[in-house]
């Protein structure tokens, strides 16, 4: 009697379902995602706020500099360049290139903290969540991103611009290209190497949680050299020299995959191992 009467003065705590108690971590997980997207996205305004105090040399030095024939690439790489003649043929030609250029350029410039948002999200699903980690993680990411934009706009760039700039098939016929078209092309060649250069990145992180092994990759090794000289190709204007300077460095850029494969599977062992030992 008296225990019935003190579990109606206090009766026991309900629970929560099990199905609302996913549903709420996973609203939780949407809101902090939505959080580090917004924060990734200042940082890109960041970048665009810079990109639009420096926009005058931005456009005449960075952008417009290929298509002056002393552009100093030119001699380094031995390219005998001409000059490139652009024309805005829309209305809004103009506006939408220096926009866009800003656009771009505030991304590249911001992508250090777009990189870290995402990953500091990512990161705690995969292992222990450190500072550090998601630091020492983002510096290596965004390393080969730049990389990769720097040698496209370094190498491909100016292969690429002063094939099409001195192609013809008739004297007749002038090369004089749309700006619209002429950033178009800079922007997806550019961009296009940054992401290919994350294959050692990729190849880190698949390797340490177990989804890949060097021992894959050298099997595959032939397929990725004649897939490199193919995705050259895809990527280079029909010359022979500019897809076989582009072609060596991504032939490299597996290599280097593989070896950062074994430091990442090398790691990985050292810790499920220091794991089991303390269980």
């Amino acid at each position: 009697m008296e225990e019935r009467e003190t579990m109606t003065k206090n009766p026991p705590a309900a629970k929560m379902p099990e199905d609302r108690t996913q549903d709420m971590a996973f609203l939780d997980h949407l809101e902090e995602l939505r959080w580090r997207i917004l924060k990734g996205l200042g940082g890109i305004g960041i970048g665009v706020l810079i990109a639009f105090i420096f926009g005058d040399f931005f456009v005449d030095v960075v952008i417009l500099g290929p298509t002056n024939s002393d552009f100093i690439v030119y001699s380094l790489l031995g390219i005998d360049a001409v000059d490139l003649t652009l024309q805005s043929r829309k209305l809004p030609g103009q506006f939408f290139t220096y926009w866009g250029t800003l656009i771009v350029l505030g991304g590249i410039i911001g992508s250090p903290i777009f990189f870290y948002q995402l990953w500091a999200f990512i990161e705690p699903a995969l292992e222990s969540s450190e500072k550090w980690k998601s630091r020492g993680h983002t510096l290596f990411i965004t390393f080969f991103f730049l990389l990769g934009v720097a040698f496209g706009y370094f190498v491909l760039v100016p292969f690429a611009l002063q094939f099409f700039t001195q192609f013809q098939i008739s004297t007749a016929i002038h090369n004089d290209f749309d700006i619209n078209e002429y950033f178009s092309s800079l922007t997806m060649w550019v961009l296009s190497c940054g992401v290919i250069f994350q294959l050692p990145v990729l190849s880190y992180f698949l390797s340490k949680f177990g989804l890949l092994t060097p021992e894959f990759l050298v099997s595959y090794r032939r397929h990725a050299i004649i897939f490199c000289f193919v995705l050259s190709a895809f990527l280079t204007p029909p010359d022979p020299v500019s897809q076989v300077l582009i072609a060596i460095p991504l032939v490299l850029l597996f290599q280097l995959s593989i070896w950062i494969s074994k430091i990442a599977v090398r790691k990985r062992k050292k810790e499920l191992d220091k794991a089991f030992g303390d269980a």
